[in-house]
C-alpha cells in the first residue's frame, strides 16, 4: 500500500479550502493546505469583506444627508480615503492572522507557494525557496475565481475589483464597465463617496438573471442618486489622455475618466495547475467538472467553490468544503442542498433575494400570484430622501407556497436572510399572512401584502 505525506492536500486557502481542511484536521486527518498568497482567499482579502467596509463608508453619505432632517448639523463633515483604506488593511491583517491560527489549531500544515498537479496523488509546490514534492491520498482544488480584463481592451493600467479596493487616491471620474452585481456595487460605493461615475453595459439593463422588477427598481434608484448608465453599448477604443482615459463607445460618443474599472466577470482560477494533465475534465470556461459529492473525473481529486462555477458564493463554498470533510473523514456522507440559496447585492440601495424570479416561476408553474409593494420608507418622511423601497413575493397559486422573495431597499440583505429560512421550510403565503407584523418596520410589508396579481400559463 502506497504511503502518502498527507491524507488531504488542499490547493487554495480561501474560505472553502480552509473550511474543508480545518475540519479534516479536527477529525484527525493529516492535512495540508497550499497557498501562493496570504491565507483567506478572495472573500477575506479581495472581495466580500473589504468591499463591505467600503459599502459601509459609502452608506454614511446617505446617513449624513438624512440626519439633517432629524436635527443634526453636518457642516464640518469631511471624508478621507486614506483613513478608510488604512483601517481596512489593518483589519484584513487581523483576519489573515485568525485564519492562520485556525489552521494551526487544527494541525494543518501550510505550504507557501504555487502548487500544480504532477499526477493524481503528487503535487509540486514552487516557492522562492525552491520546489517541494508532496503526496496525498486525496487532493482538493479550491482555487476560486479571478477577475478578468477583456483582451480586446489592450494595454493600460485598468482596474479590476482587486485594485479598486486599494486605490492610492480616490478618482474624480470613474468608468465602470459591466452590469453584474460587482459592477453595481462599485458604482454605488464610488458615487456615494463623491466620484462622478458612468456605468457602461452592453445589455439593456443591469443585473442579468435577477428578477425584472428588482433590475428596474435598482437601476432607477442608481440613476436618481447620480450614476450615469450607458446601456446597450460596447467599448470600441480606449485612448490615454493627460488626465486619464478617453473611451469611445459604439454609440459614437466618448467619455473621459481618471480610472476605468472592469467588472465584466470572473473566470475559474484553474490555469497552470496541471489539472488536464492529471486527467481532470474542465468546462469550456475552465471550470472543474464535479459530481454531487464534489468529486472530479479523477476519483481521489475533489473541487469546491468558484473554481467549479456552481453557485459562486462564499457560504456555498464553505458548505461544500465542510460536507466534503464530513464525508471523507467523519463517516457522515453529505451533499449540499443548492435550493433556495439567498443572495445579496450590496448596492446603493441594497438588494436581497431568495428563490425564484417571476420569470422562472412562470416557466415552471401553471398559475402564480405576484404580491408587490413599493413605498417611501418611514425614515424618509423627515429626511426628505426621495428613494423608494420595493418588495415582491412570488407565490404558487395552487399550493400557496412562496417561491421567491425579493427586496430593494435599506436592510434588504438582513431581512431576506430571515425570509430565506421560511422558504427553506416551504412556507406558504397563508403562513406569511398569519405572522404578526413588527410595526413600524419595512420588513412588516412581507406579511401585510394582500392584493395579488394572478396569471396562468395559457
Amino acid at each position: 500500500m502506497m504511503q502518502f505525506d498527507f491524507d488531504l492536500l488542499t490547493i487554495g486557502a480561501g474560505s472553502g479550502g480552509v473550511a474543508a481542511t480545518r475540519r479534516a484536521g479536527n477529525y484527525g486527518a493529516r492535512a495540508a493546505i497550499c497557498e501562493v498568497d496570504r491565507v483567506g482567499g478572495t472573500c477575506v482579502l479581495r472581495g466580500c469583506i473589504p468591499k463591505k467596509f467600503l459599502v459601509y463608508a459609502a452608506h454614511f453619505s446617505q446617513e449624513l444627508s438624512d440626519s439633517v432632517g432629524y436635527g443634526w448639523s453636518t457642516s464640518n463633515v469631511s471624508f478621507d480615503w486614506d483613513t478608510l483604506i488604512g483601517h481596512k488593511n489593518l483589519e484584513l491583517d487581523r483576519l489573515h492572522g485568525i485564519y492562520q491560527s485556525m489552521l494551526d489549531k487544527a494541525g494543518v500544515e501550510l505550504l507557501s507557494g504555487r502548487a500544480s498537479l504532477v499526477d493524481e496523488h503528487k503535487v509540486v509546490v514552487e516557492s522562492q525557496n525552491g520546489s517541494r514534492e508532496v503526496t496525498a491520498e486525496n487532493i482538493l482544488v479550491a482555487t476560486g475565481g479571478w477577475a478578468q480584463i477583456p483582451d480586446a481592451m489592450g494595454s493600460g493600467a485598468f482596474l479590476t475589483s482587486n485594485e479598486a479596493l486599494s486605490l492610492d487616491k480616490l478618482p474624480k471620474r470613474l468608468i465602470v464597465v459591466g452590469g453584474g452585481y460587482i459592477a453595481v456595487e462599485f458604482c454605488g460605493i464610488f458615487n456615494s463617496l463623491g466620484v462622478e461615475v458612468v456605468e457602461v453595459i452592453r445589455a439593456d439593463q443591469i443585473l442579468r438573471g435577477f428578477d425584472q422588477d428588482v433590475r428596474s427598481h435598482l437601476e432607477n434608484e442608481m440613476i436618481r442618486k447620480g450614476v450615469r448608465i450607458k446601456a446597450g453599448v460596447t467599448i470600441e477604443g480606449i485612448t490615454g489622455t493627460s488626465g486619464g482615459y478617453s473611451v469611445k463607445l459604439s454609440s459614437g460618443t466618448s467619455i473621459e475618466a481618471d480610472e476605468i474599472l472592469f467588472a465584466t466577470g470572473r473566470n475559474p482560477n484553474t490555469s497552470g495547475l496541471g489539472l488536464e494533465e492529471a486527467g481532470i475534465l474542465l468546462s469550456e470556461n475552465g471550470a472543474i467538472k464535479v459530481d454531487e459529492w464534489s468529486r472530479t473525473s479523477v476519483s481521489n481529486i475533489y473541487a469546491i467553490g468558484d473554481c467549479t462555477d456552481r453557485i459562486n458564493l462564499t457560504p456555498v463554498a464553505i458548505a461544500e468544503g465542510r460536507a466534503l470533510a464530513d464525508s471523507l473523514y467523519n463517516d457522515d456522507i453529505k451533499t449540499v442542498d443548492y435550493g433556495n440559496v439567498a443572495s445579496a447585492v450590496f448596492s446603493q440601495p441594497p438588494v436581497g433575494t431568495v428563490g425564484m424570479t417571476e420569470s422562472e416561476a412562470r416557466s415552471k408553474f401553471e398559475s402564480i400570484s405576484i404580491y408587490q409593494s413599493e413605498f417611501r420608507p418611514l425614515k424618509a418622511t423627515l429626511s426628505g430622501d426621495e428613494g423608494r423601497t420595493m418588495m415582491k413575493l412570488v407565490v404558487d397559486e395552487d399550493s400557496r407556497r412562496v417561491l421567491g422573495c425579493h427586496m430593494v431597499g435599506d436592510d434588504a440583505p438582513e431581512i431576506i436572510q430571515g425570509i430565506a429560512i421560511a422558504l427553506k421550510c416551504g412556507a406558504t403565503k397563508d403562513q406569511f399572512d398569519a405572522t404578526m407584523a413588527i410595526h413600524p418596520t419595512a420588513a412588516e410589508e412581507f406579511v401585510t401584502m394582500y392584493d395579488a396579481k394572478v396569471s396562468s400559463v395559457e
